[in-house]
């Protein structure tokens, strides 16, 4: 390079010139080549993708293909390896017949009124005269119906390229006249490759390890990853090394995310925050470590059901290896709490301005949840105390459950137990058998009702836990044997969003005094179990227990409803005079039988097909009135 020369960096000097350079985009690639060979080429495209994937580069490459002109050739083709007479200005942006538009800083009708008026002019000097709009979700909607009938049906000699990262802001009208293509995001393998490529021809040392997370860092962007290339080779001064690359990301070493991984895993909280420390120290940031314990986590997960996802080319052989086997020895619930914990413990420390603190707290607890049974052995344990209290207790206060619940620290992966974890949970403040019965199906268990692990071991404790009612002491004052009953109350108190709920969605199991046992159906509310609670206790004075079954239960209110009225139709058309009305008016239909409470003489009416409602008087031997 001269030393008068302008430096240009390297997203820019190594930008595709034509379709043999991009990579990742075979597909696209393959699509217009057999287009342009065959003549079918469009009249407009939408190009879609993530930021820096190749959106307007390819549109400056289509254009040139649109436009290609040298000696023997004077057609349309994708084999521009070699400039021809427009090609160099196209991709400098400067020829007068490509017009490029940003759509973020040209958004109203006027900007589009001008390329309508602009169209039906013929190009000045190249074959087609073509539009690249980019970002143009950007556009107002009246912009946007403007331009709907010139992209339908525009002159043959332009062509429009659109370019968009936000493909669901542009409205389905636009979208129906384009041929659209998804350029994907490029994988690490391939942008790994192509980083080296590019260091190899600048003269530039750097190992794969660097090669590795610059391409992470890039996800999927080839802009992006060639900027951070860019930047690592200026702060290692030509020679690119991984500790260099680590610090300047702010990125954590992968062997020691593995490290921090496995001490959380077994619950050695301790040892897990001077880890963490210790990479926080060596310029790690707080929410890069959490977002590579989620990454790791996700890559354990993977493996455990994808076995061939330890062939990544990206990763490196602690991450084949380490993950292998905690994809073998940590259960899925484990994993999948761990995972949820770690996504709302990034959201936090990324609002926090104390992010070292707000991760360790996060860190903390996830060492801790290491020791706690999953949701499947807590209900586990909660349907066996449930059993027990209806037992007759012994002395000890254990009943016929005392062997009731040894878990595995890792969510009953391997079936061991430990003393650590509880044998029996029960709600605070007396009110376990409500939030027992919902830990049992897995419904969520509302704040203000915290569950506590009690310790066998721990003969003080057992007696607290003696003390707290599982049931309530007395029976209700209101009784309740049936859904009618559960919906008059409802009524009665004017809670008409409860009733239609009760009606609609609940399938009575089971009732006895203060207990209620039901299942919903799919569009009935999970949170309706405890909402009854509170308003059963309100409306009665009388703590209940409102527990979802597994059982199917019965019919609910309105399907009882829709059968019997089912019924009282089929019947009302085997009636001879309703059968004698039908007949006299063809097209009609028996539409609603209601029971009549007046004198002998009933109406029915009978709906023809030209809409005429006819009322006839009959006698009918039940009390009836049909529509």
């Amino acid at each position: 390079m001269e030393d008068n020369q302008e430096y240009r960096v390297l997203a820019r000097k190594y930008r595709p010139r034509d379709f043999s350079d991009l990579i990742g985009q075979e597909p696209m690639v393959r699509t217009l080549t057999n287009a342009f060979s065959t003549g079918r080429i469009a009249q407009a495209w939408m190009l879609t993708g993530v930021r820096g994937v190749g959106k307007t580069t390819t549109a400056r490459i289509l254009a040139r293909a649109l436009n290609f002109e040298r000696d023997g050739i004077d057609q349309p083709t994708i084999d521009i390896t070699e400039l021809g007479e427009h090609c160099q200005a196209i991709m400098d942006g400067r020829h007068v017949d490509v017009i490029e538009m940003d759509a973020a800083s040209h958004t109203g009708i006027d900007d589009i009124r001008e390329i309508i008026e602009q169209v039906r002019y013929r190009p000045v000097s190249a074959r087609y005269k073509v539009y690249i709009i980019d970002e143009v979700h950007m556009l107002s909607t009246q912009a946007f119906n403007g331009l709907l009938k010139t992209l339908e049906e525009p002159p043959e000699h332009v062509k429009f390229i659109f370019a968009t990262t936000e493909i669901r802001k542009v409205p389905i009208t636009v979208l129906s006249r384009c041929q659209r293509f998804d350029l994907r995001r490029i994988e690490i393998g391939a942008l790994s490759s192509h980083f080296k490529m590019i260091a190899d021809k600048e003269g530039v040392t750097i190992d794969e390890e660097s090669l590795s997370m610059i391409a992470r860092a890039a996800e999927g962007s080839a802009r992006d990853g060639l900027s951070l290339l860019d930047q690592a080779i200026a702060h290692g001064s030509g020679h690119v090394e991984a500790g260099a690359v680590r610090s300047m990301l702010g990125l954590a070493d992968r062997t020691r995310i593995a490290s921090l991984f496995d001490l959380l895993m077994k619950g050695d909280v301790s040892e897990a925050l001077d880890e963490f420390k210790s990479q926080y120290d060596a310029g790690a940031d707080p929410r890069v470590i959490l977002t590579d314990l989620a990454d790791f986590t996700h890559l354990v997960t993977r493996m455990k059901y994808v076995p061939d996802a330890r062939e990544d080319a990206s990763l490196n052989e602690v991450e084949r290896t380490r993950g292998s086997e905690f994809a073998q020895k940590l259960s899925t619930p484990i994993l999948s709490r761990t995972w949820q914990m770690l996504l709302k413990a990034i959201t936090e420390v990324s609002g926090s301005n104390r992010p070292f603190a707000t991760a360790e707290m996060a860190l903390i607890r996830i060492g801790h949840s290491a020791h706690l049974p999953t949701p499947e052995d807590l209900a586990k344990i909660v349907q066996n105390q449930d059993a027990s209290s209806q037992a007759p207790m012994s002395n000890n206060g254990t009943g016929n459950g005392s062997g009731n619940g040894s878990v595995s620290p890792n969510g009953g992966g391997d079936g061991s137990s430990t003393s650590a974890v509880a044998s029996q949970y029960v709600s605070a403040q007396g009110n376990g058998g409500g939030a027992s019965a919902m830990l049992a199906t897995g419904a969520p268990v509302q704040q203000n009702r915290p569950v506590l692990a009690v310790d066998n071991t721990d003969p003080a404790t057992q007696s607290q836990a003696e003390n707290i009612p599982s049931k309530p002491a007395e029976l209700p004052q209101v009784q309740i044997n049936s859904l009618d009953d559960l919906v008059a109350l409802a009524d009665k108190n004017r809670d008409v969003a409860t009733k239609i709920q009760i009606r609609n969605h609940v399938r009575l199991v089971k009732v006895e005094p203060g207990r209620l046992e039901i299942n919903l159906t799919e569009e009935g509310s999970p949170q309706l179990p405890g909402d009854l609670i509170n308003k059963l206790q309100k409306w009665t004075g009388t703590k209940w227990i409102v527990a979802l079954s597994r059982e199917e239960g019965g019919a609910t209110l309105s399907e009882i409803a829709n059968e019997h009225r089912e019924a009282l139709v089929t019947d009302a058309k085997d009636d001879k005079d309703v059968a004698a009305i039908l007949a006299k008016f063809p097209g009609a239909k028996v539409t609603d039988v209601r029971i009549s409470v007046k004198d002998d003489n009933e109406f029915t009416i009978v709906e023809t097909d030209d809409g005429d409602i006819s009322p006839e008087m009959i006698e009918l031997d039940d009390d009836s009135i049909i529509e």
